[in-house]
């Protein structure tokens, strides 16, 4: 039975994800992430596409991406690259990854700091943190935008992102790393104050 075509836009947001097979480590060391982000950014020599937001975790991926050329080729492309790199690393036979990835659109402005600010905060929403302050993890886009830029790969966009945060914050990097270190309680406390504070 054939695969049911995906539904994808051009130019449109996704969020995607890719999980190790029965939720197994794919990245065993910290090798296996940058070689990851080297895949990402051979894919990006062939194709199109930018991603204001992404995460590598020990099972899974997260991207938030933007293309222009099919995103299923360059899923394909990061994938099969990496696996390839996989089994020979780890004499690995068979497949790695749980299925197909994950792909869901992000439409609204709203949404796409809700999915962005997700994925960032991965490495400390863990039962465990992995690190103890965002930055501080090396296998995301935050640092980017935090104490990165001058490094920014060419398939980062660190700039889409900063349109979308709301009135009370200014458009920059740093204004929109302080949004994902916040609680959402924090968030809403600070909307609800300057809303109930805008005409003093």
């Amino acid at each position: 039975m054939a695969r049911r075509k995906r539904n994808w836009q051009p130019n449109a947001y996704y969020h995607v994800v890719m999980r190790g097979n029965n939720r197994q480590n794919i990245f065993a060391a910290d090798e296996d992430m940058y070689h990851l982000m080297r895949c990402i950014a051979h894919a990006a020599e062939i194709y199109r596409f930018a991603i204001p937001a992404f995460c590598i975790m020990t099972n899974h991926f997260h991207l938030l991406i933007r293309s222009e050329d099919d995103l299923s080729k360059i899923m394909q492309q990061i994938n099969r690259r990496y696996s390839d790199y996989y089994a020979k690393r780890y004499y690995h036979v068979g497949r790695i990854y749980q299925r197909r990835y994950f792909a869901k659109a992000v439409d609204t402005p709203q949404a796409l700091l809700a999915v962005s600010r997700y994925i960032h905060r991965n490495p400390i929403e863990t039962i465990v943190p992995m690190v103890s302050q965002l930055a501080d993890y090396p296998f995301s886009s935050f640092s980017f935008y935090k104490t990165r830029p001058e490094q920014l790969p060419s398939y980062v966009d660190t700039s889409s992102l900063l349109r979308c945060l709301p009135p009370s914050f200014e458009k920059t990097q740093a204004a929109y790393a302080a949004y994902c270190e916040m609680d959402l309680e924090e968030i809403t406390s600070l909307e609800e104050y300057l809303q109930n504070n805008a005409y003093e």
